[in-house]
């Protein structure tokens, strides 16, 4: 039987409370590597490569290389994955897999050396390794619709609470991060987490994927954490009109999303936030 992936482990702690030390367990948040591969090339001459390499919780690891696939514009449709599986791990025979393989149709036209990046992301950061800004600026051919769709004040104050509320992993370890997909009316359609911010974002855009929901048009993401460029960038390859977040935005952020048409909220919380840009769809 398949050993089932763990996202949290219980450990043995000494904690200090009330004047005193005490031996308690705690949940810890699992973290460990993920290289993705990619088998491609056409039926008769496939080939297989190491793409990259991320620290992640385990867990919904196909949905997380989807959308990494689809954020760095290798795929642009879940189609063109005609087969996901973990092979093992050569290191240790005893680990969760954490190995990846992706086989791209036959028929995508790949270019595996027209990757001019070595792919390895921290949890903590998914543009670490990228040589320039250009580089990370990856073509959409999704674009949000300009003025739409319109959110509430009242609902988008609704977010941070619902997406707590629906955050299992965090209430055990209080150390993952979420990214949750709302419609405009503040209803959750999906959810997911990791100990990776653009890890779970990545989780959120490969489950869509998967469903064939993009593009996201009519949708509002939001995530814990600060928001970084490289968050901005993936929702706007999905066509993400709204992007909020319980901390502040990067200065390149807010750029990249005022050029994307987004609008983009942060310090999104206790019923305040701030509208960076795009102030015309919250009403």
């Amino acid at each position: 039987m398949k050993k089932q992936p763990t996202p949290y482990q219980e450990v043995n702690i000494t904690a200090f409370a009330e004047g005193g030390f005490h031996s308690r367990k705690d949940k810890l948040a699992v973290e460990e590597p993920l290289e993705i591969q990619l088998r491609y090339g056409s039926a008769t001459q496939r080939k297989t490569k190491s793409l990259a390499v991320t620290m992640r919780t385990p867990g919904q690891d196909e949905d997380l290389a989807r959308g990494f696939l689809f954020t760095e514009s290798i795929i642009a449709h879940h189609h063109q994955i005609v087969g996901l599986r973990h092979i093992g791990s050569q290191l240790e025979a005893a680990a969760v897999e954490n190995v990846l393989l992706v086989e791209l149709s036959p028929q995508l036209d790949f270019d595996f050396n027209r990757l001019n990046r070595h792919f390895y992301t921290s949890s903590s950061c998914g543009v670490c390794g990228k040589a320039s800004l250009e580089m990370v600026q990856a073509v959409s051919c999704y674009f949000p619709i300009p003025n739409m769709p319109k959110i509430a004040v009242a609902t988008l104050a609704t977010l941070p609470n619902r997406l707590r509320e629906a955050q299992p992993l965090f209430e055990y370890t209080g150390g993952m991060h979420a990214a949750g997909l709302f419609d405009s009316e503040g209803n959750l359609v999906l959810l997911r987490e990791d100990v990776g911010r653009h890890n779970a974002l990545d989780k959120v855009l490969g489950g869509a994927l998967a469903l064939d929901m993009l593009p996201l048009r009519h949708h509002v993401l939001l995530v814990s954490g600060r928001l970084s460029f490289e968050l901005v960038q993936k929702a706007a390859m999905a066509g993400i009109p709204v992007l909020a977040a319980v901390g502040a935005p990067s200065s390149l952020a807010v750029e990249l999303a005022e050029e994307a048409g987004m609008t983009l909220v942060g310090f999104l919380r206790e019923g305040r936030f701030n509208v960076y840009c795009g102030r015309e769809r919250v009403v």
